[in-house]
């Protein structure tokens, strides 16, 4: 993911900034990346950075007039517009790049970067005050990896920049390995490396000469917490309100902005209150090989009625014929924080980026604003593991059980996003820039004001829910298209109750004959296989169908990387119980999807990242 890189030494420069130089080219992943370097010996800064050409973070470093504050910026930022005019009546001259009033603020905002409006990071010079400040967003999800040593402190926005000048470091923690066997993910600040942290969210953390001097924060969750609920109809009329209003910032700039559209209600309330020009918004939905999907069908309804164009993304066999190479991508490229089975997100955001390069969609919606936890601890199968590997996975339990405590949307906010979250937008945007508006602060802010009935998270919508009356108030008519599990809108011929049911059948069918079939099922469906039942549920609402690509397509793939004897010799794993699960799942009698999609991706960490050069 484009970002910054450097470190931050009393180390001499024919020392530090050959290191810089390697670290920089860590980062250089795509032929439209720009990279580029800054240095201070008097500060002991050397930093570097990779960007996405054109972006919003485009042609650093910004200097104040004087020359005197230097600022960093990665990432985007969306502030209120009227931000630039006031800096400009101040006296200020604003360059041509569009984050030059950034370095600006920071000289007018005592509180910055509290004030700032985005996922970032950043480091910001002061040569008058010998400082400098590593700063990132107050969510944490523009990640920041860093390591402490004697020499100086080491910064990456990818953790294989670290490791490609402290080779040292490429081991992993064993704890992380069991919380990301359990959870899918890292918990806490800790990262798949032993000695390689993230930087806790709403850092600013303070550096003089060279070293280390305060580890501050800008921002703690208890400030939202602290509010009162609203009442049902004032939290509605707010949040109303701040998302109208805020919502053109995200459609700013000098870029081709896409929409990314579902068949669910989180785009569809960007699509009722933005309203673009005719032809001018262009919308495309990922779709798979068997049929289009309900989000296929229902987003292109929804685009023909805004008068705009709309592209089917399909996932299916060209993507399959290159998955090794999407697969061993998509954990190199995110430090292997994305699963194997966001392989073919990647291989769908290079499409989409041919489309536009920023990509619109309504991620984070229905988890802050209807409080939907995404992930849990999952037990795996036990025979599947070393004996002594398992307790650090059974550990994970209490992990998340004490950071779950707590205000439910601060759990969601401030570490499902980052924690959760991070792997797949950091894999979507090396191709692309992604924006939702549900991640702005004055949304969230407002979204800790919910009253006690609007906290209960449910997939069962109720007509006066704050999401469904959005989308009515903005556009009628889109108000009136159902969703893709059957709620709301028109049914067509059939009654509303039977077309709902049916929807939630096809949707709970698919996920039984996808990576949720039980094993039981699992024996029978082999039982039948010439009659091949998934094509009658398969395509019907995801495009990802990895349980009968592994077993199919995929099969040598699988067969060759698991049974593989450098697979088979890892300390944490049962030799005997990963061939069972191959064999298993490639007969057919045998469901171990999710059990794959972990195999593959931890072999990968340790080819990419752990095994001897």
């Amino acid at each position: 993911m484009p970002g910054i890189v450097g470190l931050i030494t009393k180390m001499p420069r024919e020392w530090a900034e050959p290191q810089l130089l390697r670290m920089v080219a860590a980062l250089q992943h795509e032929p439209f990346y720009g990279t580029g370097t800054w240095v201070d010996e008097a500060l002991g800064v050397y930093i570097g950075w990779g960007v996405r050409k054109n972006s919003f973070s485009d042609r650093m470093p910004l200097c104040n007039e004087r020359g005197d504050v230097v600022l960093v910026f990665s990432g985007e930022e969306y502030s209120d517009p009227s931000t630039a005019r006031r800096l400009r009546e101040r006296g200020h001259t604003l360059g041509e790049q569009a984050a030059s009033y950034l370095v600006h603020l920071s000289e007018e905002d005592p509180s910055f970067p509290a004030s700032l409006n985005g996922r970032f990071h950043g480091l910001l010079a002061d040569r008058a005050r010998g400082t400098a400040t590593l700063f990132n967003d107050r969510y944490g999800m523009h990640r920041i990896y860093y390591h402490e040593s004697k020499d100086g402190f080491y910064f990456a926005a990818e953790a294989k920049a670290i490791l490609a000048v402290l080779p040292n470091l490429r081991r992993a923690d064993v704890r992380s390995l069991g919380e990301f066997v359990s959870c899918g993910c890292v918990l806490e600040n800790r990262t798949l490396f032993d000695g390689v942290h993230a930087l806790p969210l709403a850092s600013a953390w303070v550096f003089r000469k060279g070293s280390l001097e305060r580890k501050a924060s800008y921002f703690q969750p208890i400030e939202w917490e602290d509010q009162g609920p609203l009442d049902p109809e004032s939290y509605y009329r707010e949040l109303r309100d701040v998302f109208s209003r805020n919502l053109p910032r995200y459609f700013n700039g000098h870029e081709q902005v896409g929409v990314s559209l579902t068949g669910g209600l989180d785009t569809r309330m960007i699509m009722a209150w933005h309203k673009a020009p005719p032809s001018s918004l262009p919308c495309y939905t990922f779709g798979g090989m068997f049929r289009d999907c309900q989000d296929v069908v229902l987003a292109r309804q929804v685009a023909n009625l805004c008068e705009q164009s709309h592209e089917m993304i399909p996932v299916g066999r060209e993507f399959l014929s290159h998955f090794p190479q999407y697969a061993e991508r998509t954990v190199y490229l995110t430090d292997g924080c994305a699963n194997v089975r966001c392989s073919s997100d990647l291989y769908a955001n290079e499409r989409a980026a041919k489309i536009a390069p920023v990509r619109m969609t309504g991620n984070y919606g229905s988890e802050i604003l209807r409080r939907l936890v995404a992930f849990k601890p999952v037990q795996p199968a036990p025979e599947l593991f070393h004996p002594d590997f398992l307790p650090h996975v059974h550990s994970a339990q209490g992990t998340y059980a004490g950071v779950r405590g707590g205000h439910a949307l601060s759990f969601i906010a401030f570490r499902q996003a980052p924690w959760h979250h991070y792997g797949l937008l950091a894999l979507e945007q090396t191709q692309l820039s992604l924006r939702s508006p549900f991640l702005d602060n004055d949304l969230v802010r407002t979204a800790f004001r919910a009253p006690d009935s609007a906290n209960a998270a449910s997939d069962i919508f109720e007509d006066n829910d704050a999401c469904v009356r959005l989308i009515a108030d903005g556009n009628a008519a889109l108000g009136r298209i159902r969703t893709d599990r059957g709620f709301g809108g028109a049914h067509g011929r059939l009654p509303a109750a039977l077309s709902r049911g049916l929807l939630e059948f096809t949707f709970k069918a698919e996920y039984a004959y996808d990576y949720g079939m039980p094993q039981w099922v699992a024996r029978i469906d082999h039982g039948l296989q010439w009659f091949h039942l998934e094509r009658l549920f398969l395509g019907r609402h995801k495009f990802n169908h990895f349980r009968v690509w592994y077993r199919d397509a995929l099969s040598e793939y699988v067969r060759g990387m698991l049974l593989d004897s450098r697979t088979l010799s890892r300390p944490y794993l049962n030799r005997k119980g990963v061939e069972a699960v191959v064999q298993g799942h490639l007969k057919g009698n045998r469901n171990y999807t999710t059990e794959i999609h972990q195999l593959l991706t931890l072999e990968l960490l340790h080819r990419l990242f752990l095994d001897p050069r």
